[in-house]
């Protein structure tokens, strides 16, 4: 059983903070099922866009889970601030998850 996205964000920003980074909630979206979008950053100028993973990625064991892409890796903000915008537009419900950390880590794997 999958969790719903507000406790799947949730539980992404408790895990960035105790392990002393910052994330911050910059849109929030439909609590029970909208797209998660992470954004990671290394306060250097540059950032990564992290998605959803397409069904290819994932097999039987990993059903239930979410699993994510690097979208864009090392870009400047207003790229992907333009991403963002065009993904909103296609579906308003949807999750943007910044995080701050100076040694880049993106905190989405266990």
């Amino acid at each position: 059983m999958r969790v719903t996205s507000q406790f799947w964000v949730s539980a992404l920003c408790r895990r960035v903070s105790g392990q002393g980074a910052f994330a911050a909630v910059v849109r929030s979206g439909s609590s029970e099922a909208g797209t998660i979008f992470v954004i990671t950053t290394k306060l250097d100028g540059f950032s990564s866009l992290w998605g959803p993973a397409p069904q290819s990625f994932y097999d039987d064991e990993q059903r239930g889970t979410r699993q994510f892409e690097v979208l864009l890796l090392d870009v400047e903000d207003g790229e992907i601030s333009s991403r963002i915008e065009s993904e909103a537009r296609f579906d308003s419900d949807i999750w943007v998850v910044e995080i701050e950390d100076k040694m880049g880590r993106d905190f989405l794997s266990l």
